[in-house]
């Protein structure tokens, strides 16, 4: 049986942190770690698209994801190549024969969202968000949701290293699949998504768990993927909220320890 198909990739990951000096309230001089952040521009077909700020963790992922949550790539297949140069602080991409429409579809009308950073949707995603069909069958319970938020808490991070990221995570009950840490959590998805295309996993039995506030960003991202379950230990918008109620996505924010709040979709979760 042939192996699924996968482009060509560098793996430029970069230093997740860096240590400089600080004082603290004693005057004291302490080393401390700081999150990275450098700026990666993307280029499809030698066209500029988007400059995104990022911890550099799993940049050709990130820029797959993005891609696919832009809907400016229809599959992974269309992908012939990402390559990450972090002197040129570009990441390139090489589509198979090209993108037909990117021109238009890049300067096309867009929505700037709450999202931090750079966190842009096409304005074509709100037109099509009533297409995405999320499975009724998966289930999510409460022992399960305790299970994976004592994982997530338990989980060595660059949050308790040197702070100022945010964490996305791909679990399946309580185990975590996939963990991304990034200075933007819309760049924290993105590569999850760029990931789950490059090992084919299927996001219908998945839940998607999130540190930051769950914007109308965050839904349609997780609807596209096709992970029926969201979970947040952060609030919620207005829009999000609209968005998640419209899709049938399964939304519980404000999750910590024993504590959380059921929005939406509560036909998938058993308390």
């Amino acid at each position: 049986m042939n192996a699924p198909y996968r482009p060509l990739l560098t793996q430029a990951s970069r230093p997740l942190t860096s240590t400089v000096d600080a004082r603290n309230e004693h005057g004291e001089s302490l080393p401390t770690p700081i999150a990275g952040e450098h700026p990666l521009t993307l280029y499809v077909d030698k066209r500029e698209i988007v400059t995104l700020m990022t911890l550099g963790a799993a940049p050709e992922a990130l820029a797959i994801g993005y891609l696919r949550n832009q809907r400016l790539v229809a599959g992974i297949e269309q992908i012939a190549a990402v390559q990450v140069d972090w002197e040129a602080e570009a990441v390139a991409v090489t589509t198979v024969g090209g993108l037909d429409g990117l021109e238009q579809r890049v300067m096309g009308k867009r929505t700037v969202t709450t999202g931090c950073g750079q966190g842009t949707v096409f304005g074509e995603l709100m037109a099509e968000i009533d297409t995405i069909a999320l499975p009724d069958d998966a289930q999510f319970t409460q022992d399960a949701l305790y299970g994976l938020l004592d994982a997530i808490r338990r989980n060595e991070t660059v949050y308790k290293q040197a702070g100022a990221v945010h964490g996305c995570a791909l679990c399946k009950g309580t185990e975590i699949l996939m963990f991304v840490e990034d200075v933007g959590r819309h760049n924290a998805v993105d590569a999850i998504a760029g990931q789950m295309w490059l090992d084919r996993i299927d996001g219908a039995d998945k839940v998607f768990y999130t540190t930051g506030r769950l914007t109308s960003e965050m839904v349609i991202k997780c609807a596209q993927m096709g992970i029926p379950i969201l979970v947040s230990r952060s609030g919620l918008t207005q829009m999000g909220y609209e968005i998640a109620a419209r899709v049938g996505l399964t939304m519980i924010g404000r999750a910590t320890g024993k504590h959380y709040l059921l929005f939406t979709g509560q036909h998938r979760f058993r308390g």
